[in-house]
C-alpha cells in the first residue's frame, strides 16, 4: 500500500556485451566454475566471491545484445556436507541483491553450513541504473492524480506515455523493454547454470516473489525448495490481491487506534483516531486540497491519496509521524501527507520504474477496469479501498505488451512452498502458497516485513529447516513476536 522505491546499488560495471555461448548444466554439487573471485571493495564480508555472467537483453533472441550481470556468493562453510545453492530473489523492483548479501551475512550463517549461499543484481536494479539513459531515469510527472473521469484519465495516460516513448526513443539496448520479471526468471536460471545446479533453492521476498513465481512457472521441475517471504501473489490478478491486502491494513488501523488510547506519545491521545481518520477521507473526497512543497512541485490530493498511506498504518515505526501529520490535517495542513504524496509520483512515473512494474501487470487495465477495481476495493475496505489504484494509474501510461501477465502456478513438478510473512503481510503470501498442494505459510504475530532479514529467530529456523532437510512446519504455526 505505501508507495516506495526500494533503492539499492553495489558499484559494478555493467556494460553491453555479445552474448556468451551458454555451457549445458552439470550436475548438482559439482564444483562451480573457476570464474568466481575475492570480492574487492570495503566492507567485503570474509570469503565473498564475485563473477559476472551475461545474459540476452531479449530472451527470444539469445544471440542479440546482452547484458553483464554481477553475482556473488558466500560458500558453504562445511563443504563435505554442502547440499546445494540457494539463490536469494530480491524485492523492489530496484533492490538488488549483493548488497543485501553483503549486509546480512549473518542471517544466513546457519544455512551456509550446507549451501552456497548466492546473490544476484537484478536488470531491473543495477543494471538498469548504469545502463538506461537520463530519459528513462527521470519522472514522468511531477504529480499523479487520482482521474475520475475518461478524459482526464487519457490525458493522464498520454502524458506518462509521452516519457516512455522518449525513454524508448533514446535507449539504443533496447532494455527499458524488457525489465518485466519473466525476463528476470530466465536470467535467475542463467545464474542456476552458472552456479553448476540442476536445481535450486529460492528465497524471495517482498517483489521478488514475482519473479520467484514467474520461476515456477518456467521451471517448476528446477526448484528443489522455494521461501517466499512476505511477498504478493501475482497469479491471481489485482481483484484478487485486494482480497488479501486490504484486511490487514484495516486490522492495522485498530491496532494504530489502541496505540494512540494507551500512549501518550500519540499525537492523537485521548482523540476517536478512527473517526478523524474518516472525515479527513471524506472531506478531501469531497473537496481535494492542493499542497505545495519547494523542489516537488504541487499536487492535489482525494481521498485516494489519503488512502495510499495504508501501508504507513501498518508500520508501528511510522505511527508517531504518521500521527503527528494527521494532527495537523484536522486543522487543514496536510503538507506531510502532500510531500509523501509527490515524493510516490516521481518515484512510481520513472519510465524505468513503469517498465519493471507496468509489464508484471499488477493494476487494473484501462480506464473501466480501474472504475470496477476501484468500487471493488472500497466494497472490502471503506477506510483504504481505492489506495492501491496508484500501481494502475501510473501503468496506464505503459502500451507495450505485458510481457508477464498473471497466471496460476504450475501444480506438477513444484514442491510444496513455504511462505512467511508478519500480520501485514501473511495473507498476501498465503494466498500465493496454498495453491501449491502442501504448502505451508508460517505467521509472525508482530509487525515487520521480510521475516528472514529482520533477525525473528524462530522464522529464519522454519526457513532453514524447510531448505536444508525439505522439512515442513506443521499447518497454522505461529512465531510470537
Amino acid at each position: 500500500m505505501q508507495i516506495t522505491m526500494l533503492r539499492r546499488s553495489l558499484a559494478g560495471c555493467l556494460a553491453l556485451a555479445a552474448v556468451a555461448g551458454m555451457s549445458p548444466p552439470v550436475p548438482a554439487h559439482a564444483a562451480a566454475p573457476a570464474a568466481w573471485t575475492t570480492c574487492r571493495g570495503d566492507d567485503i564480508p570474509p570469503g565473498m566471491q564475485c563473477a559476472t555472467t551475461t545474459v540476452p537483453v531479449d530472451w527470444r533472441h539469445p544471440a542479440g545484445p546482452a547484458i553483464t550481470l554481477n553475482l556473488a556468493r558466500l560458500p558453504a562453510t562445511t563443504p563435505a556436507r554442502r547440499i546445494g545453492t540457494v539463490l536469494i530473489v530480491p524485492g523492489g523492483p530496484g533492490q538488488d541483491g549483493i548488497p543485501v548479501l553483503k549486509e546480512s551475512t549473518a542471517s544466513f550463517a546457519a544455512l551456509r553450513r550446507r549451501f552456497d549461499v548466492v546473490a544476484y543484481d537484478p536488470r531491473s536494479g543495477n543494471a538498469m541504473r548504469s545502463i538506461l539513459p537520463p530519459s528513462c531515469l527521470r519522472p514522468g510527472l511531477k504529480a499523479v492524480s487520482a482521474v475520475r473521469t475518461r478524459t482526464r484519465y487519457r490525458a493522464q495516460a498520454g502524458a506518462l506515455d509521452e516519457a516512455v516513448q522518449r525513454c524508448r526513443a533514446d535507449d539504443t539496448t533496447g532494455l527499458v523493454d524488457h525489465l518485466d520479471s519473466l525476463s528476470v526468471a530466465r536470467d535467475m536460471d542463467a545464474v542456476r547454470e552458472f552456479a553448476g545446479e540442476e536445481k535450486l533453492s529460492l528465497l524471495g521476498w517482498s517483489y521478488g516473489g514475482v519473479a520467484a513465481a514467474a520461476y515456477a512457472r518456467l521451471y517448476p521441475r528446477r526448484v528443489r525448495a522455494m521461501v517466499l517471504d512476505g511477498v504478493v501473489d501475482h497469479s491471481g490478478g489485482p481483484f484478487a490481491l485486494e482480497r488479501s491486502m486490504l484486511p490487514p491494513v484495516d486490522r492495522s488501523l485498530a491496532r494504530f487506534t489502541a496505540w494512540c488510547a494507551s500512549d501518550k506519545a500519540c499525537a492523537l491521545h485521548g482523540r476517536d483516531v478512527r473517526g478523524l481518520w474518516r472525515r479527513l477521507v471524506k472531506a478531501v473526497g469531497r473537496r481535494p486540497v492542493t499542497v505545495g512543497s519547494p523542489g516537488l512541485g504541487t499536487i492535489t490530493m482525494d481521498d485516494t491519496h489519503l488512502k495510499m498511506f495504508g501501508g504507513t498504518v501498518t508500520q508501528p515505526a511510522a505511527w508517531p509521524a504518521l500521527a503527528g501529520a494527521l494532527a495537523k490535517a484536522a486543522e487543514g495542513d496536510f503538507t506531510w501527507f502532500g510531500e509523501q504524496a509527490l515524493h510516490n509520483s516521481q518515484a512510481w512515473t520513472i519510465p524505468a520504474f513503469m517498465a519493471a512494474r507496468c509489464s508484471d501487470a499488477l493494476g487494473y487495465q484501462g480506464y473501466d477496469e480501474l472504475v470496477r477495481g476501484r468500487r471493488h476495493a472500497e466494497r472490502i475496505s471503506a477506510d483504504f479501498g481505492g489506495g492501491s489504484l496508484w500501481e494502475s494509474l501510473v501503468c496506464s501510461g505503459w502500451k507495450q505488451p505485458i510481457a508477464n501477465p498473471p497466471r496460476p502456478l504450475p501444480v506438477a513438478g513444484l514442491p510444496p512452498l513455504l511462505g512467511l510473512g508478519s500480520y501485514t503481510d501473511f495473507a498476501t503470501t498465503e494466498a500465493l502458497t496454498r495453491k501449491i498442494p502442501g504448502s505451508v505459510s508460517v505467521r509472525y504475530d508482530g509487525p515487520g516485513h521480510v521475516m528472514y532479514l529482520a533477525g525473528h529467530r524462530c522464522m529464519t529456523e522454519h526457513a532453514d529447516r524447510y531448505l536444508t532437510d525439505l522439512t515442513l512446519p506443521p499447518a497454522g504455526s505461529v512465531c510470537r513476536s
